[in-house]
C-alpha cells in the first residue's frame, strides 16, 4: 500500500491502482523526445503493470506495531515482498519479454547498494532472468531501453507524487522525495535540469518543462480509513468497510 496519513485517518492506495495511473500518464509522453517509437506500446504495458507484484501483498493490509500505522510499499517485510516481486515478474514475462526486462530493472534498482543476503540473491536471480530476455531479443537497442527505463521510473514517481502529497500542497510543503524534482529526468528538460512538479491546486499538476504532448486528466483510487475504526475493528477489516473514493487530476501545461 501507499499510505499517506492525516490527523484522524489513512489515506490508503493500492501499488496496482498507483500503477495504473504511471501507465496513463506516461503514454502521453512527447514521441519528440524519443530516440525511437519501437517498442512503445511494451514499455506503456511495463508501466501499467509494474506493481502487480503487489496485488496479493495490498489485497489485505497488515499493521505495523513499531510505527503505530499500516505497513507501506516502503517498510513491507523484506522477505515476503522479494517473493511476490518474483511472482509479479514472472507473470509479467510470461505476457511481454521487453515489459519483463524494464519492470526486473526497476526492481532491481531499488536493492542497488544493498548488502543484504536476500537482496543479492534477487538480485542474482533477476539478472539472469534479464540475460535471458536479450538473448530472445537479440535486435535490442541498449540506448532505447535505457530512456525506457528513465521514463518508467519518472511515470512511477509522478504517480506517487499524486498519490505522497495532500492535493494542492505548496511546493515547500511536498514530500521530501519531489522538491528537488525527479531524478535521472536531464534528458527529459531543455535546460538538461530535473522535471519538477508543482500542485497549481487540489485538482490540477503541472511541470516546470512540460514533457508531454498534450493536457490530460487520471483518476486515483484510494480509500480513506478512519484511525477510530482501526482500533475498534483492526486495520483489516476497517481497511474492507470503507468506501472506494477517487480523485480525479488534471496534468496540464
Amino acid at each position: 500500500m501507499i499510505i499517506r496519513e492525516t490527523d484522524d485517518s489513512f489515506i490508503m492506495i493500492k501499488q496496482h491502482d498507483h500503477a495504473y495511473v504511471s501507465g496513463e500518464t506516461i503514454k502521453h509522453i512527447n514521441h519528440n523526445l524519443l530516440h525511437s517509437d519501437q517498442f512503445f506500446d511494451d514499455f506503456v504495458y511495463a508501466s501499467h503493470q509494474h506493481d502487480r507484484s503487489w496485488i496479493g501483498l495490498d489485497d489485505t493490509p497488515i499493521w505495523n506495531d513499531g510505527k503505530q500505522i499500516p505497513f507501506t510499499f516502503s517498510d513491507y517485510p523484506l522477505l515476503p515482498k522479494l517473493a511476490f516481486y518474483q511472482i509479479g515478474l514472472n507473470e509479467i514475462e510470461e505476457v511481454n519479454l521487453c515489459a519483463a526486462l524494464l519492470c526486473s530493472l526497476h526492481f532491481c534498482s531499488f536493492f542497488a547498494k544493498s548488502k543484504d543476503p536476500h537482496c543479492l540473491k534477487f538480485l542474482q536471480d533477476e539478472a539472469n532472468r534479464q540475460q535471458k530476455i536479450r538473448n530472445h531479443l537479440p535486435k535490442l537497442d541498449e540506448e532505447l531501453l535505457t530512456q525506457h527505463f528513465q521514463l518508467l521510473q519518472l511515470s512511477d514517481n509522478l504517480s506517487l507524487y499524486f498519490c505522497l502529497n495532500e492535493p494542492g500542497v505548496e511546493k515547500e510543503n511536498e514530500h521530501p522525495w519531489f522538491k528537488d524534482g525527479f531524478k535521472n529526468t536531464e534528458s527529459f528538460h531543455s535546460r538538461n535540469q530535473n522535471l519538477k512538479a508543482r500542485w497549481v491546486n487540489e485538482h490540477e499538476v503541472t511541470l516546470d518543462d512540460y514533457p508531454f504532448e498534450t493536457d490530460f486528466q487520471v483518476t486515483l483510487p484510494y480509500k480513506k480509513v478512519d484511525k477510530a475504526a482501526i482500533r475498534q475493528i483492526g486495520i483489516a477489516e476497517a481497511y474492507g468497510e470503507s468506501q472506494l473514493e477517487k480523485h480525479t487530476i488534471f496534468i496540464r501545461k
